[in-house]
């Protein structure tokens, strides 16, 4: 998606964006743009549900949308109809939003392929950035945001589904705490039917199973979920290798792309398993951590397995509760954008999903040559 920047307009963009983040400050709703509508997980942060779990942008109090940039007038048409937006919301470039709505954070919903473009743009402008999961198609794209973010000042942030699961923040903190001993090895699934068989919006199939727009098909659709929370887990380490495995289940319904992706990301003193499929007969988000005392399964957003080294048996229970403003993609982004909170190396900040996308990219690379990758990468992603 093209969003042509006017040379005239730079430097106003500038100096209107003083003002907006002066207002980020003042606990004002924070005001969004949203760029992109080919995005199937939009509706979810319209909506609410597992994708904003406080509550979508149309309903709650704390976020006001001020404009739309999407080039199908068609696509605005329709999302228009279904959440009763007005036709003034629609905008055909940024600098024209800017000027007219001064909002303090975008939310990017364009491929995967995209998000570079809208990183750039949004940070000439001075705009916060929030993008659906993974970060870039390449290790390459990944490092010119990171270029792009420090020139400007901006942040860029990514979210998960998973990263607003209770469950998994309990695993985390029970890591953090020693309670399980010294992590030893991970396991991570993240998959479902696949994207035929939920039916997905024709806009977001065209790109979701296309190699040069995704980056690859299941691989980076689902293996980016582990290699974000083993990150995470890890704070921040590397893999020193990354070998991977991708097929194709179904070359009919996927004939570009892999819809079945295995990787093995090996550490120094630890090890990780990721596995990414559309094939699976419902949809699995779920992830077993083992240190050398004890393992900690989640089994959905709230439910997890514990069990202690000398305990003769696992114990179920429901994690607590997630409070403000980790429980939610946009607390989140607001408060860091008004720097009540700092990104460091949690599971949405750019730092540790710049080494997701260098361990996609690896694995991307393994799968194709049937070689282990060793890292780190070359910025060029070689």
């Amino acid at each position: 998606m093209k969003i042509q920047f006017a040379k005239f307009a730079f430097v106003f963009l500038l100096l209107s964006m003083r003002g907006v983040a002066l207002a980020a400050d003042t606990g004002q709703p924070l005001r969004v743009a949203i760029i992109g509508l080919v995005h199937g997980h939009v509706g979810g942060f319209m909506k609410g549900g597992a994708l904003a779990p406080a509550g979508g942008a149309l309903n709650r109090g704390d976020v006001q949308i001020v404009g739309v940039i999407e080039p199908e007038q068609a696509l605005f048409d329709s999302y228009a109809k279904q959440y009763h937006w007005d036709a003034a919301l629609h905008f055909k470039n940024l600098p024209d939003l800017v000027a007219a709505a001064h909002p303090n954070a975008a939310l990017v919903f364009t491929s995967t392929a995209g998000h570079l473009q809208a990183v750039e743009e949004c940070a000439r402008a001075g705009i916060h950035v929030m993008m659906e999961k993974p970060l870039a198609v390449s290790y390459r794209d990944a490092l010119a945001m990171v270029k792009a973010a420090n020139q400007n000042h901006i942040h860029v942030l990514v979210d998960y589904e998973t990263s607003w699961y209770a469950s998994n923040n309990a695993a985390g903190n029970l890591l953090a705490q020693g309670a399980l001993g010294p992590i030893v090895k991970t396991v991570v699934r993240d998959g479902h039917e696949g994207p035929t068989k939920i039916h997905v919006q024709p806009e977001f199939f065209t790109w979701l199973t296309d190699p040069k727009l995704n980056g690859a098909g299941a691989l980076y659709d689902f293996g980016c979920y582990g290699a974000d929370l083993m990150t995470w887990l890890m704070k921040g380490e590397a893999p020193v290798s990354v070998t991977a495995t991708t097929a194709q289940l179904q070359p009919d319904l996927y004939p570009k792309v892999d819809d079945e992706a295995d990787v093995l990301l090996n550490y120094k003193h630890a090890v990780a398993i990721l596995q990414g499929s559309w094939n699976w007969p419902f949809a699995v988000k779920q992830m077993d951590v083992y240190g050398q005392t004890g393992y900690a399964k989640t089994i959905d957003s709230r439910q997890i397995e514990i069990r202690r080294k000398g305990e003769s048996h696992a114990r179920i229970s429901d994690a607590a509760g997630l409070s403000a403003p980790y429980d939610d993609p946009l607390h989140y982004l607001a408060s860091v954008i008004r720097d009540e909170v700092q990104e460091g190396d949690s599971v949405s900040s750019l730092k540790t999903n710049v080494l997701v996308s260098e361990i996609l990219d690896a694995a991307r690379q393994s799968a194709r040559t049937g070689k282990t990758v060793t890292l780190p990468l070359r910025g060029d992603g070689q």
